[in-house]
This record gives structure tokens, C-alpha cells and sequence, in this order.
């Protein structure tokens, strides 16, 4: 699991929060991966989701971004 991040960025946190619970509780690994910062697989992770941070990627498939569903995304890693 993937959460792409940037520093400064409020959603973020609570993003970082939310995806730390959900994966704990599911026993999942998940890496953070600052957009400014890493150009990540593909590159330009900044012209791809400069607007949308925070996103989640499960599986190479976007799960949503702004706001992480906690209940969503405890569905999704049950699979």
C-alpha cells in the first residue's frame, strides 16, 4: 500500500493517521512516498498528483485522495 504525500500538507497528516490505523489493524505494510521529493515508479509523481495529495494506491490501483475512508480502505485490504 501507497501513500503519496507532500510536506506542509494538512490532509496528509490525517491521511498518515488513518492509513497507520487501518494497516496496523490489518497487519498490511504501507510506504509513504513524498511526492517532491521521490519521483517514484513512472516518475512526474508531481504532474500526476500534485493536486489530489494525498492519495492511497493499493495494489497498483488509486483508492481515493484528499480524504482517506478508513472503512473503505480496510474493505479494500481485506481482499
Amino acid at each position: 500500500m501507497l501513500l503519496y504525500t507532500r510536506d506542509g500538507c494538512h490532509l496528509c497528516d490525517e491521511a498518515r493517521a488513518v492509513v497507520a490505523d487501518v494497516c496496523g489493524a490489518a497487519g498490511e505494510a504501507w510506504r509513504e512516498i513524498d511526492i517532491d521529493v521521490d519521483d517514484g515508479p513512472g516518475g512526474d509523481l508531481v504532474g500526476k498528483y500534485g493536486d489530489y495529495v494525498p492519495v492511497v494506491e493499493v495494489d497498483g490501483v488509486q483508492q481515493g485522495f484528499w480524504r482517506v475512508d478508513a472503512a473503505r480502505l480496510a474493505r479494500r485490504l481485506a481482499r
